[in-house]
């Protein structure tokens, strides 16, 4: 696990937040917390299908591998850092595959942390998790994860990796639906329906986690629509 900045002690659990996410579209999220805007996994325009060219400024931009569909790094305009970023960003070294990366290559799951609260975007993780990549992603207030299958867990293996950490809030993410997404990837209905539908949730493309972090024991599933989805 690799740290890369500090969370400035005034961010202490309880306080109230103003941290925004974004489901930009396909595995592209922009965490935004104090002016600070983070995007993940921008995709190269046109590597998608269904989705829009992005059009987003940020002052970080993080990506979990090197494939088109997440290492658009030249689509997201980088804005000038004044002063200190509000995040702790951690990221956990794991596969894209379930055969230790020789399909598919790594993975890296990214852990942002500020405003007491703590993301995690499991880029495209192909597996399920070691006990030591538990205890590190333990904790969530809100979990990304791709749920599609073929090139990533599917719809199973993401409820599984959901039953491992026990987030409060999950933001399923790398799925098709109609006109959108890739042919071979499954729906977003295959990984709802494994829940309770009491515990799924509609949204737009922008929210605050701590809406859908508020909730009971189990996780409340975030079905945001994307911002850039063109249908």
């Amino acid at each position: 696990m690799r740290a890369e900045s500090a969370v400035p002690e005034a961010c202490a659990r309880g306080k109230e937040t103003n941290m925004i996410i974004t489901y930009l579209g396909h595995a592209c999220v922009k965490v935004e917390s104090g002016g600070y805007a983070v995007v993940i996994d921008p995709y190269t325009a046109g590597s998608v299908p269904g989705y829009g060219d992005l059009h987003e400024q940020a002052q970080e931009v993080i990506c979990s591998h090197e494939h088109g569909d997440h290492h658009g790094v030249d689509e997201i305009e980088i804005l000038p850092v004044e002063g200190p970023t509000p995040f702790l960003v951690t990221q956990v070294d794991s596969w894209h595959d379930d055969k230790e990366g020789a399909l598919r290559g790594p993975n890296r799951i990214t852990v942002l942390e500020a405003e007491g609260l703590k993301v995690v975007h499991m880029g495209d993780i192909g597996h399920l998790l070691e006990p030591a990549q538990v205890e590190e992603l333990t904790g969530a207030d809100l979990l990304m994860i791709p749920v599609g299958g073929y090139y990533t867990v599917d719809a199973a293996g993401a409820k599984a990796i959901v039953d491992q950490l026990a987030p409060k809030a999950v933001l399923p993410m790398h799925y098709r639906g109609e006109g959108f997404g890739f042919d071979v990837i499954g729906p977003l209905s295959a990984f709802t329906a494994l829940f309770d539908e009491a515990q799924v949730f509609e949204t737009g493309a922008s929210f605050d986690p701590t809406e859908w972090a508020a909730g009971g024991p189990q996780p409340r599933i975030v079905a945001a629509r994307a911002k850039y989805r063109l249908k």
